[in-house]
């Protein structure tokens, strides 16, 4: 087992196709759906961040070509269970909405690096809009296991667009709503709330995955506050191994732009060095 505060860089680990069986498929928010799935136990070596390749089904009206990647939302070892949470956007998540309990799904993963806690570190933070959040929701599972302070700043829309605020709350983070109906969720006004959390000495570690706002905002208060982070990148993928190179994006390192694969170097990396797309 891990010492406490600790969560170290992926070593590399096993990845298993496997077969699970849908226990519960139901409705999460507006246009999202929760997917939970007992599964082989060899396929619960997971950690914060990794992602899994789904063989969504094919029926006369859905016919996807290719697995589609999809963040872990949850994980259980003892209990056996695999969830994920995923918004139906196109042939491949229309199809997968389809499932019912008993309905077998085919799964390969764990895939790619996740996210680290640096040693030292006390206070994480989350910042996250939409489905972003179900990507970030195992740091918040890991950081109780390790007893860490945890803070999860949740942006949407509306109030009723927020996704996993109880979920967040069930393990012990303090949560922070912010919408844009509200007018709460501006780049100002969560730079200010940043930026105080930082001041308190309540940020160690910030985290964040989605969009392009959130990682410019991420990126200046890091960098102004001397606050290391992680950011988890979406993208399209089409072996989600590394041999395709489908997912390939460029980063910042080392005064260069290096080009790196988000599927096998990733999805988790260095805030500092993700690039706007």
């Amino acid at each position: 087992m891990l010492s406490p505060a600790q969560l170290e860089p992926s070593k590399e680990r096993s990845i298993h196709e496997v077969v699970g069986t849908v226990v519960t498929h139901r409705d999460a928010a507006s246009g999202y759906r929760l997917l939970e799935l007992d599964v082989p136990q060899e396929a619960l070596d997971c950690r914060p961040g990794q992602f899994f390749h789904i063989l969504c089904p094919v029926d006369g009206q859905s016919q996807p070509f290719l697995r589609r990647p999809m963040s872990i939302f949850g994980y259980d070892r003892d209990a056996g269970r695999l969830s994920f949470l995923y918004k139906v956007s196109g042939i491949g998540t229309a199809a997968l909405s389809g499932l019912d309990e008993g309905d077998r799904l085919n799964v390969v993963g764990p895939l790619g690096n996740g996210f680290t806690i640096p040693q030292n570190a006390r206070h994480l933070v989350l910042v996250a809009r939409g489905v972003g959040l179900a990507t970030l929701a195992p740091l918040a599972q890991e950081a109780r296991r390790l007893g860490l302070g945890l803070k999860a700043i949740c942006s949407a829309r509306s109030p009723e667009h927020l996704m996993s605020i109880d979920h967040f709350r069930a393990l012990g983070a303090e949560v922070i709503p912010v919408t844009d109906s509200e007018g709460t969720s501006d780049p100002e006004q969560l730079r200010s709330l940043l930026d105080g959390l930082a001041e308190a000495d309540e940020m160690d570690m910030i985290y964040t995955c989605g969009s392009n706002r959130l990682l410019k905002l991420c990126q200046q208060v890091g960098r102004d506050a001397g606050i290391p982070g992680e950011i988890a990148l979406e993208q399209q993928m089409a072996c989600a191994i590394g041999m395709c190179q489908c997912c390939v994006r460029p980063f910042r390192r080392g005064g260069a732009v290096v080009q790196e694969r988000v599927c096998r170097e990733g999805p988790v990396f260095d805030i500092q060095e993700a690039m706007e797309w």
